[in-house]
């Protein structure tokens, strides 16, 4: 009995299939019809994206859900390729190889196998919270410039030309340079078909529901939107005969499964990839534990973050495993899974059923697919991640974190995606520590009529000559310990007139090693100044470390249980003041 609980952890199927109900089952096998129709044709196009070809997106779209149906906590998060991490793949893997040969297929492959190392080995040591290190603003900055270049990167197969590269300004100048060689027939295809997906996406349900059409039925058809585009451009390209007139099409596409092989990268390839993989793996995990999360709370569930780097570790091992290149949550699939309702990781599992039947009975009817209906599918989808109000809120709510996503944003878009999330990290861990080293802190004063203290430049409150309480927002560690003395000792200084000083400590989570120094460097100097140091509302597990050093023999002044009764006992014409107050206003 004891054992399932434990193997539940591990593989939480256990836990849900257990109970698993034929309700359960009829929900689960109609959300995966919705998401197979959407998954089909974004799996081509983000196969292109990453410069693979599109069979290889429909694989990436089938092993990684069942595993993921094995091993996630999210019952609605959909797994498979997704555009951010197609254009990191893409940006990576042509580094090492020519986009189009089979070494460019392997070494994709290779990155699969790499990030899902990764992903697991991060979760054998519960490394999830490293997540939190990328600070929202430096994510929605670089996701926000992945999508403009994702987008700008589409334009050239709209037009019919060849242009390439990896930074915006690349890809502008390739656009640029090649527009006079514009391909009138795949333009007119690219611009219907972006038209029509728009069209699809804002409008068509509503123009359905008001034609009388059911709103399960409006709902349906509005998913299946980007597959009648699929069909339209298909058919009027083979029956126009349109690769004749320069529009280029998919062409062959395999029919049938990949042969299932775990292929082992060499050791030059996993330093070549090793930083590559880092980057896209911890930008997947928080783009796919993000999305997990959201939908989680809305039917108050609950996600295990350990566990789903195991579980999307297991994902990209298995999108290896059957020819695939790195997957993760996506957030439009796992919406539309959510709304479709999706009950359980089953839906996944069928899901991936589906689209193993469309790759072996209908890859022979993508011929004559238009590569620019897929840059249309792929603009239209990415354009949702732009989101400019995101900034401008920034801008309003914090001139700091607006600074770093700013930076994001401009190196993505200057010098690459890698460069971009790189930075993203750098940015984040640096707002971390300059934050946390230059903490808050406030010279408090007694609030009338109250035992509370306050601000002394928000509040009107009593203050003493002899007296200053110094209240400190944040835990005290290396990074912060000199500007707690800089700013003890500055105060001081300013103050002839000073007896006493007490730390106020409601916010010390912690003091570690380094901030007891500057504490006892502080009690000295105070010392030697004739000042008294004391400190006030001490947390318990703070005091105990306290307890287990020699500062509190050293001290020269009191650890007080409450500020108050440090006023109390070291400047008790406070409380006579605050008394004067009270009967002068009536009190």
């Amino acid at each position: 009995m004891k054992l399932l609980p434990r193997l539940s952890r591990v593989l939480p199927i256990l836990g849900w299939a257990s109970l698993y109900s034929r309700d359960q089952l009829v929900s689960d096998l109609t959300a995966a019809v919705i998401v197979t129709i959407m998954l089909i044709p974004q799996s081509l196009a983000y196969a292109m994206l990453a410069g693979l070809p599109p069979q290889v997106g429909l694989y990436a779209s089938i092993l990684p859900l069942v595993f993921y149906a094995l091993f996630g906590t999210s019952r609605a998060l959909a797994v498979g390729p997704v555009a951010v991490i197609s254009l990191m793949t893409a940006a990576a893997v042509s580094r090492i190889a020519e986009p189009g040969t089979i070494g460019y297929v392997e070494t994709a492959t290779a990155l699969a196998v790499l990030s899902g190392v990764f992903l697991i080995g991060m979760s054998a040591l519960r490394l999830g919270f490293l997540a939190n290190f990328l600070s929202h603003p430096v994510i929605s900055g670089f996701i926000t410039a992945s999508g403009i270049l994702i987008a700008v990167s589409q334009l050239g197969t709209i037009f019919g030309i060849k242009a390439g590269g990896h930074t915006l300004v690349e890809q502008l100048g390739g656009l640029l340079g090649h527009l006079d060689e514009t391909n009138v027939p795949t333009l007119v295809i690219g611009a219907l078909s972006v038209a029509f997906l728009y069209f699809v996406r804002l409008r068509l349900k509503s123009v359905l529901i008001a034609l009388g059409v059911g709103k399960r039925a409006a709902d349906l058809i509005t998913k299946a939107g980007p597959v009648l585009a699929v069909a339209a451009t298909t058919l009027a390209a083979a029956g126009l005969s349109l690769e004749d007139k320069g529009v280029k099409i998919v062409g062959t596409v395999p029919v049938g499964l990949p042969a299932l092989q775990l292929p082992i990268p060499s050791l030059g390839l996993v330093t070549e990839l090793g930083i590559a993989a880092a980057l896209l793996s911890l930008i997947g995990f928080v783009e796919s534990v993000s999305v997990a999360q959201t939908l989680a709370a809305k039917r108050r569930q609950r996600i295990d973050p350990n566990q789903e780097l195991a579980a999307l570790g297991a994902a990209n091992i298995g999108s290896a495993m059957s020819g695939g290149y790195p997957v993760t949550g996506g957030f439009a699939r796992s919406v539309v899974n959510y709304d479709a309702g999706a009950e359980t990781p089953a839906a996944g599992a069928f899901t991936a059923v589906g689209i193993a039947v469309a790759t072996l009975f209908l890859t022979p009817y993508l011929y004559f697919l238009p590569k620019a209906t897929l840059a249309a599918t792929i603009i239209v989808a990415v354009l949702s991640l732009v989101d400019f109000g995101a900034i401008r809120r920034t801008w309003t709510y914090s001139k700091g974190d607006f600074a770093a996503m700013a930076a994001t944003i401009l190196i993505t878009l200057l010098s690459g995606v890698e460069n971009g999330v790189a930075a993203g990290v750098v940015l984040s861990v640096v707002i971390l520590l300059y934050r946390s080293s230059n903490p808050h802190t406030a010279i408090v004063g007694l609030v009338p009529g109250t035992e509370h203290f306050r601000n002394v430049h928000r509040h009107k409150v009593v203050t003493s000559p002899s007296l200053l309480t110094l209240r400190v927002d944040e835990s005290l560690y290396f990074a912060n310990a000199r500007f707690l003395e800089d700013r003890i000792y500055d105060l001081v200084a300013a103050n002839p007139a000073l007896r006493h000083v007490v730390l106020m400590c409601p916010a010390i989570n912690a003091i570690d090693a380094s901030a007891l120094e500057s504490l006892e460097a502080i009690n000295e100097r105070l010392k030697d100044s004739g000042v008294t140091f004391h400190l006030s509302e001490v947390k318990g597990p703070v005091m105990d470390r306290l307890k287990r050093s020699h500062f509190l023999d050293a001290l020269t002044g009191k650890v007080y249980l409450s500020q108050y009764q440090a006023v109390l006992d070291l400047a008790p014409r406070m409380t006579k003041e605050d008394e004067a107050l009270e009967e002068g206003a009536g009190i």
